[in-house]
């Protein structure tokens, strides 16, 4: 019998500071029955990391265990069935070397000027008082950066973000009928927004990379149009929440914290970037499906449990980092469990952490006296992590 915990996801307690629930259940053990969930979920780096690479479990539902589908949801998860986050070998294999084949290294290293000129201009026309940082500088990075990168007018970035913020309701606790509509909407629009443009660049080809989508080739095989707009709203929805948030936790962890100005230096900004993913990051919670009877940490698993892995936890867990709640920028760099690990490792994740690496650092170089203007106050976004805003001054 594992030991059984009960916290809302949704307490304002809980929403500002996790922290202290996650400390209580790694203290019980590597698993925990998280009551309010009902399923065990894993507290300590050592299991979420194996479970994360276990493919004993993964993130499509057993098709016995396939929870129904209201009608009214029909519209979101058709966008859901081809997306590879939601999916496991052999489609997710098929669909990330596809994608893979688009969105490459050398692709994203090409962004760095982009990114670090949007930054300026960014900064440019922040005003002289007091203002909310999160809409100003934090959102408006990633949802630029993606909207050129797929080769949409950023005219339209304010239409993705509400789209993208719309979807995301759907992983929330706080989940309700209301956000459901929102989010189907919402998909509704996307949906016909990028099939007119996969089918523009279908007959006018260009440097985007919708249009390397649709190019790329593996094996013979390529996207189907449902796969192609899954992707691209896929892209769009987990690359800039996580950005969006990580951006806003890691200024509000810098200047909380009596960061050095060095540690934004070209030699340490990679190492601050890891710690703030470490610390506060974007994304807390994650499942999985069991496929067979398995045993881990001394709990059965049947073919159909759910497990959750618990992401902020292990990256606070001392059996893997020393003084876990002190934010160190100076910590040698080792793997977090921000962006997962094993198959469904984050593609988007060197994209993410570039633009921190550039944002950041332009951010403080040009504002120095950069400061809290009022106490920052997370958003009721669980199993997100991110500020409501984010005032500052100076």
């Amino acid at each position: 019998m594992l030991p059984r915990l009960r916290q809302s996801p949704t307490d304002p307690a809980f929403v500002q500071d996790p922290y202290p629930f996650y400390d209580r259940a790694r203290a019980l053990g590597p698993l925990v029955e998280w009551e309010d969930y009902a399923m065990p979920v894993a507290t300590t780096w050592e299991a979420v990391n194996a479970l994360l690479r276990d493919r004993r479990f993964g993130r499509e539902a057993p098709p016995e265990r396939a929870p129904p589908i209201p009608e009214h949801l029909a519209p979101f998860y058709a966008v859901e069935a081809h997306s590879m986050l939601e999916l496991e070998p052999p489609r997710h294999t098929r669909l990330r070397a596809l994608v893979l084949r688009a969105f490459t290294s050398r692709r994203i290293a090409a962004l760095e000027p982009e990114i670090a000129a949007l930054c300026h201009a960014l900064i440019d026309r922040f005003p002289d008082g007091p203002f909310d940082l999160i809409p100003a500088y934090c959102t408006r990075v990633p949802v630029v950066i993606i909207a050129r990168l797929l080769g949409v007018p950023e005219t339209r970035a304010d239409d993705l973000l509400a789209w993208s913020n719309a979807m995301v309701g759907m992983y929330q606790a706080r989940r309700t009928r209301a956000l459901e509509d929102r989010a189907v909407a919402a998909t509704r629009a996307f949906v016909a927004f990028l099939g007119d443009y996969i089918e523009e660049r279908r007959r006018r080809p260009a440097d985007d990379l919708i249009t390397h989508l649709i190019a790329a080739e593996e094996a013979g095989e390529r996207l189907s149009t449902d796969e192609l707009v899954s992707t691209c709203i896929l892209l769009l929805n987990a690359g800039h929440e996580a950005t969006v948030h990580t951006m806003g936790n890691g200024v509000r962890a810098l200047l909380t914290e009596a960061t050095p100005p060095s540690a934004l230096a070209p030699g340490a900004v990679e190492a601050t970037v890891e710690e703030i993913l470490r610390w506060d990051p974007p994304l807390h919670l994650f499942t999985r499906w069991c496929y067979e009877p398995t045993e881990v940490a001394g709990h059965r698993f049947a073919r159909g449990d759910r497990v959750g892995l618990l992401l902020a936890s292990a990256n606070r867990d001392p059996a893997a980092f020393a003084d876990p709640a002190r934010f160190d920028p100076g910590r040698p760099v080792r793997p977090n469990a921000s962006f997962g690990a094993g198959i469904h490792f984050c593609v988007g994740a060197p994209l993410a952490r570039l633009e921190l690496r550039i944002a950041l650092p332009a951010l403080f170089a040009r504002r120095p006296r950069l400061r809290l203007a009022e106490t920052p106050r997370y958003a009721d976004l669980y199993h997100f992590h991110g500020l409501a805003r984010l005032v500052v001054a100076g």
